[in-house]
């Protein structure tokens, strides 16, 4: 009688690896420097009527850096998304080339030159972060420590002298820091800590009013103390664009965290609270309340426009195309031309199309950094992310709102565009952590197929 054979087993192959989109992003890198390079060429041809003498050294420069920042990527975060590099250094570079033109219409001043060492700065902490920071859950364990750090930077701006109404800043001679950008940083990486060890207690609920599930009352004493501080910093800082982004972040996060509507509801209501009690208290706040209410009342008195008022005829002036680089008038703003209402001058030299393509490159980066989370299988690195991504999509929000008169003006630096050491190197460190999250959401598991 003939005995069974059985069938011989099938070759087991690995799974084929998914590709690093290296190659992309090196293409996409060099894109971003032409357009930079073509911004600056244009603004000394429409100035001066030829390209300006340092066109080539510049381009060089801003290459240089985000060749390096590229080769750091492809070493030691191969499957890293490969739009946030690029991303980061096109609007780094269109903020260069804007910050430029203002300057050509200050003499005397030289802020461009200094916004690229301090974006070679940056680059250097990316550099940092990506080589050395292997695996993001390293934070976690330094997540109280983070949030005295963050503390400290928070009030040492008070015992300074006020800078425009606001003390966040820290002046030593020339030398100027806002460390309230380091400090956003140093809280998102304690919220995401916090919310992903207590977000079991946080998404119990209670009480049920309307379409929102309320949270029960005893775990309401972490958001309090949030508030707390929210307020806080507007009492002694009347600094309403950081008291919102930190209670902005913490509320997404909450959200985030235990996917409880009640939380959001909450967090608008104390944030509406805070702000008008305190617009209410401080003359600083409360002139910007009174210049969004009513930004043309400065004309019919007799003062002139002021910087709402000139911002929004700059965006008027700009039309659908704009005025070209360099032929616009929006220096006419002020003093905080090149900070605060530098989307002033995108929008009356480069249009609404220009205005809406630098919007969307906004808009990409934060939902690259949400993909980025949901794709994390640890909620710390989940929370992160989103809270990283969350930070540069509120930033975007307060200041286009502010310049637009959709909010009240907050004072605050667009990311990367606006002239600002601290807040330029604070967001190249934002832009390391992400592509390091992503190499690691992105990398395939052992003998896992893709």
């Amino acid at each position: 009688m003939a005995t069974p054979t059985t069938p011989a087993a099938a070759p087991t192959t690995a799974p084929p690896a998914p590709p690093t989109r290296r190659t992309t992003e090196l293409l996409l890198v060099v894109g971003a420097v032409l357009i930079a390079v073509f911004g600056y060429i244009e603004v000394g041809a429409n100035i001066d009527g030829r390209p300006p003498p340092d066109a080539a050294s510049y381009g060089a420069a801003l290459g240089a850096l985000a060749l390096v920042a590229h080769a750091a990527v492809r070493w030691r975060a191969r499957y890293a998304d490969p739009l946030l590099l690029p991303i980061a250094v096109l609007l780094n570079g269109i903020g260069l080339v804007v910050i430029y033109r203002l300057d050509r219409a200050t003499p005397g001043s030289a802020a461009a030159p200094a916004q690229l060492l301090w974006s070679a700065f940056g680059v250097a902490l990316f550099l940092t972060v990506v080589v050395v920071l292997r695996d993001h859950r390293v934070l976690q364990r330094y997540a109280y420590i983070c949030a005295l750090a963050a503390l400290v930077l928070l009030v040492l701006p008070v015992f300074f002298p006020p800078v425009y109404g606001s003390r966040i800043w820290i002046t030593v001679g020339a030398f100027s820091i806002q460390p309230g950008e380091f400090a956003k940083v140093l809280l998102a990486v304690f919220f995401a800590a916090y919310l992903a060890a207590h977000r079991d207690a946080l998404a119990l609920t209670g009480r049920r009013i309307w379409w929102f599930q309320l949270p029960r009352g005893r775990v309401l004493g972490p958001v309090l103390v949030v508030w707390a501080a929210f307020v806080g910093v507007l009492v002694l800082e009347t600094d309403l664009g950081t008291s919102l982004l930190f209670f902005g972040l913490f509320v997404i996060m909450l959200y985030v965290a235990t996917a409880r509507s009640g939380w959001i509801a909450i967090g608008l209501f104390l944030a509406a609270v805070g702000a008008a009690g305190v617009g209410r208290l401080s003359p600083h706040v409360h002139s910007r309340v009174t210049d969004w209410l009513d930004p043309l009342g400065s004309i019919a008195a007799g003062q002139g426009p002021n910087q709402i008022a000139q911002s929004l005829f700059a965006f008027a002036w700009g039309g659908l195309l704009g005025a070209g680089l360099g032929l616009g008038h929006s220096i006419l703003i002020g003093f905080a031309a090149k900070s605060d209402f530098i989307l002033a001058t995108i929008g009356e030299e480069l249009g609404l199309t220009g205005l809406t393509a630098v919007l969307l490159l906004y808009a990409l980066l934060v939902s690259r950094g949400f993909a980025t989370g949901l794709a994390l299988r640890d909620p710390f690195g989940r929370l992160l992310a989103i809270g990283l991504a969350a930070i540069v999509g509120l930033q975007v929000f307060v200041v286009a709102g502010g310049v637009l008169a959709l909010i009240p003006l907050t004072g605050m630096t667009l990311p990367f565009v606006a002239q600002g050491g601290s807040s330029v190197v604070t967001n190249w460190i934002i832009v390391a952590l992400l592509v390091r999250m992503s190499d690691t959401a992105r990398r395939p598991r052992p003998g896992v197929s893709p």
